[in-house]
């Protein structure tokens, strides 16, 4: 029996998020009293729609707001914190920077320099960054040793959060971890824009799916729950000296490209009739990227646990309920 969450003092920002409600949920069902940072209340997250809010204690603000975090931290006497609080859609950061870089720099430096302040309370820090942290290589997969290189507005956002991060900890030895992960996918994600819920949607309603891209972009595709198993390992092991400032690369050690995702709902949802149509749209997106989670395996014990099919075999149950009733 793990009890190591047990009456453990957390913070989640982000928690109205496809990850966060996620690990709020995991950390509720192993005992830990769980504290949300919340700027605005979206009545159709899963953290709202199922009530599970009510099992938290809200704290509300914006990551923008360093005395609202700080304010967090020392009331709830929060010893983990899960900074997973962004604006994480590339489109959006693309057509208005600013927003992007207030919430996911700003935001990452008030969060850091607020366990700073209160280093004898908080004993661990997991920041979930993104394989984009990396921008764009001719070297694949991506290996934790190589250069932050972002350069489109939210890939450098990612970038500089890493860069933040580490820097706390050589520096203040900050029990700072950095977790990457690709393509995160599960059912709770209601930005329809991505590929997996989008295209579930349409098949659903018998449309073909659409593809921004050209179809050909390579990505890992990591299911919901693998992601929620990296963090929370990620977390106890962050008190060790090799893992404390290190980043760790979490994925299914298999990119995909997207019409071989399409192609994979398709089949799972006997929807092969419905064509996708290409728009060829997509803009400031890297063409390829794929993660090597070596290191993960190795000095975390981490590999994922669900295949692509599993993950979306078990993403298209949850959308078909959701959609049933709404």
């Amino acid at each position: 029996m793990d009890n190591f969450w047990n009456n453990k003092h957390v913070l989640v920002t982000g928690a109205t998020g496809l990850v966060g409600y996620w690990l709020v949920k995991a950390l509720i069902e192993k005992n830990a009293r769980v504290i949300v940072l919340i700027r605005d209340i979206d009545p159709q997250s899963e953290l709202y729609r199922t009530n599970l809010v009510n099992k938290t204690t809200v704290v509300t603000g914006a990551l923008e707001d360093y005395f609202a975090i700080e304010r967090a931290i020392n009331e709830y006497e929060v010893d983990t914190v899960f900074h997973l609080g962004a604006q994480t859609i590339v489109g959006t950061a693309l057509r208005n920077p600013l927003p992007t870089f207030e919430a996911n720099i700003r935001g990452s430096y008030n969060l850091l320099e607020a366990c700073r302040q209160h280093k004898s309370l908080v004993k661990r820090i997991v920041i979930a960054s993104s394989d984009k942290a990396y921008g764009s290589s001719p070297q694949l997969p991506y290996t934790e040793d190589m250069p932050l290189q972002g350069e489109h507005p939210y890939d450098v956002s990612k970038s500089c959060t890493d860069l933040l991060a580490t820097s706390y900890a050589r520096t203040y030895e900050l029990p700072v971890t950095i977790a990457r992960c690709g393509n995160i996918f599960g059912g709770g994600d209601l930005n329809w824009s991505r590929i997996v819920p989008g295209t579930i949607r349409n098949l659903l309603q018998e449309m073909p799916p659409d593809i921004r891209s050209n179809g050909l972009f390579t990505r890992d595709y990591i299911y919901i729950q693998d992601v929620v198993h990296a963090y929370l390992t990620l977390a106890k092991e962050s008190h060790k000296e090799e893992i404390r400032g290190h980043g760790f690369n979490f994925g299914p050690n298999r990119p995909y490209n997207v019409l071989e995702v399409v192609n994979a709902i398709q089949l799972l949802m006997n929807k092969k009739s419905l064509q996708p149509r290409i728009l060829n749209q997509a803009k400031a997106e890297i063409k390829d990227q794929t993660l090597c989670s070596k290191k993960a395996g190795k000095l975390l014990g981490w590999k994922p646990i669900y295949t692509l099919e599993q993950g979306l075999q078990d993403t298209i149950k949850w959308y078909q309920e959701y959609l049933r009733k709404i």
